[in-house]
C-alpha cells in the first residue's frame, strides 16, 4: 500500500517532532507494522534507585517522560494507522508486565498475541532479582491470525542479544527487531516508529528492506 506524506514528512529518515503530532498525520490503516518503546519512569520511580547521577542513569533522567494517558494516546494512534492483521511490537519492563498494561489498550482493536523476552546479556538494577531482560510484547489488530501474515517460524520467546552501551540509554536489539519485521511484513512495506529513541528500528529496516516512518521528540 503506498500513500502520500505531507511535506514536512519523510520516509528513512530521522525527524524530530512530538509522536502524537506525527501520527496524527497519517493516514488509516497505512502500515502492517509499528514499534513503540515508551519513555516511562514506573520501575525506577517505584524502587527509588537514585541513580539518576551517573553513567546512563543520568541520559535515562534527561528523557522527557511519558504519563500513562500519553501512552495510552501513542497506542491509540498505532491502532488506527495499522492496517486489519497488522502488529504492534510494544516494550515493556518487568514492572510494567506485572502491574497490568490492559488500559492502555482500551478502546482499540489490539489483542495481545504473543511475547518475546531480551536476554541483554549482561545484569542490571535490582533489590532482589537483577534485571537482565526486557519483554517486548507482540499485539495484532483485528482479523487476528497467524497463517498468511506471521512468515517466520524460528524465531525463539527468549532471545539473547547484546547492545554497545553508550549508544543510547534505551536501544534495543537491532537482530531482533529486524527478524520480526521480516516475519510480519513485505519488501518495500512501510513500518512505523513513533518514539523512536536511538532510532534501531530504523537501521533494522535498512537491513530487511523496508521503509522506516517515524520520529522522537529529542531527535
Amino acid at each position: 500500500m503506498s500513500f502520500t506524506l505531507p511535506t514536512n514528512l519523510q520516509f528513512d529518515t530521522r525527524l524530530k517532532m512530538d509522536g502524537l503530532d506525527f501520527l496524527a498525520q497519517l493516514p488509516d490503516e497505512a502500515a502492517p507494522v509499528a514499534f513503540l518503546d515508551p519513555q516511562y519512569r514506573g520501575v525506577l520511580d517505584k524502587l527509588a534507585y537514585g541513580n539518576e547521577g551517573v553513567n546512563r542513569g543520568r541520559q535515562r533522567a534527561a528523557l522527557q517522560q511519558m504519563d500513562e494517558a500519553t501512552i495510552a494516546a501513542f497506542i491509540e494512534g498505532i491502532d488506527r494507522v495499522l492496517r486489519a492483521s497488522g502488529h504492534l511490537f510494544l516494550w515493556l519492563d518487568k514492572f510494567h508486565l506485572c502491574s497490568g498494561f490492559a488500559p492502555w489498550l482500551a478502546g482499540t482493536q489490539l489483542t495481545v498475541v504473543d511475547m518475546v523476552t531480551w536476554d541483554k546479556g549482561r545484569m542490571g538494577m535490582g533489590y532482589r532479582t537483577r534485571r537482565q531482560g526486557e519483554h517486548l510484547v507482540v499485539l495484532q489488530k483485528e482479523q487476528r491470525r497467524a497463517r498468511g501474515v506471521w512468515t517466520a517460524h524460528d524465531i525463539p520467546d527468549v532471545w539473547r542479544e547484546r547492545v554497545e552501551r553508550g549508544l543510547h540509554a534505551h536501544r534495543k536489539p537491532l537482530e531482533l527487531q529486524g527478524r520480526l519485521i521480516a516475519a510480519v511484513s513485505e519488501p518495500g512495506d512501510v513500518v512505523i516508529d513513533p518514539a523512536a529513541g536511538s532510532f534501531s528500528v530504523l537501521e533494522a529496516c535498512q537491513q530487511q528492506g523496508r521503509r522506516f516512518l517515524g520520529c522522537d521528540i529529542e531527535g
